[in-house]
């Protein structure tokens, strides 16, 4: 592994913005307004940033199953990492969005599931960026000649069956990341149905950052996760596989292995039932 920070301050992508060994990528998006973060980009982003959409780079097309957001085509995901200028294993991506990492670290989870653990999240977001003046612009950069070539953990993901065949083993934790009144099937503002896969715990996602999007100290991270006991196998899901990365995170900044995806979620399950 790397000793690459999980987390990066403004002031330390600040200092490192012109550094050809560091790619800035912008995952800002909106489930409501699939368009919008793409539109944002357009307008303003960090000096240097590319733009990865998350319905069009970090999912491929959704189907009858597989959920909201199924996981994109892992070589179609590295070109567009390598036109970035990104060197596989070399090069340090750093992501970020204004969602409290909720699709930047989809991309965190990606790179490293690809085999590239040269990625860090920006702590505070785009909205922290701004608020210290730091250097944005709309000028889209040019495309590069990286190299990324896929090693890919096939064991950082599971599907539907092995989730059943699983879920309810000893030293096997399934872990809900929506919050609370989804888990409880009290709302429901996107799937077909609501609840929660049985035998799930729930650890909101939004839990894991302070409400500006400042990521929580490594102490809070491992109290958050002080119920689980030592050596069990943690699968981690959501509504598509998407926020489930942020409580990934999380079990990564506490020290926690063992972090597994789900990567069809709630989303998935839930096309199954009748």
């Amino acid at each position: 592994m790397t000793d690459t920070p999980l987390v990066v301050s403004s002031a330390y992508l600040n200092e490192h913005l012109n550094d050809p060994e560091v790619v800035v990528v912008d995952c800002r998006f909106s489930l409501l307004e699939p368009g919008l973060g793409s539109e944002q980009y357009q307008k303003s982003h960090i000096t240097g940033a590319y733009y990865l959409d998350l319905n069009k780079d970090l999912s491929s097309p959704v189907q009858l199953h597989g959920g909201r957001h199924p996981l994109p085509n892992p070589h179609q995901l590295a070109e567009k990492i390598a036109a970035m200028g990104v060197k596989f294993s070399e090069t340090l991506v750093v992501a970020y969005d204004d969602s409290r990492f909720a699709f930047a670290a989809r991309l965190w989870w990606l790179l490293r599931y690809l085999g590239h653990d040269r990625i860090s999240l920006l702590d505070g977001g785009w909205r922290g960026w701004q608020e210290r003046g730091y250097p944005v612009t709309d000028t889209i950069p040019k495309a590069k000649s990286g190299r990324f070539i896929p090693q890919i953990r096939q064991d950082w993901v599971v599907d539907i069956n092995q989730v059943k065949a699983k879920k309810d083993l000893p030293g096997v934790v399934l872990v809900d990341s929506r919050e609370r009144d989804r888990y409880l099937g009290l709302t429901e503002p996107i799937d077909p149905i609501a609840g929660h896969i049985p035998g799930a715990v729930n650890y909101p996602w939004g839990l894991v950052t302070n409400e500006a999007g400042y990521i929580h100290s490594v102490a809070q991270q491992q109290q958050r996760w002080q119920d689980i006991p030592e050596n069990q196998e943690i699968i981690v899901y959501c509504g598509s596989g998407v926020t489930a990365c942020v409580n990934l995170l999380s079990l990564e900044i506490a020290g926690i292995k063992g972090g597994i995806l789900y990567s069809g979620s709630w989303s998935d399950w839930c096309s199954y039932l009748e």
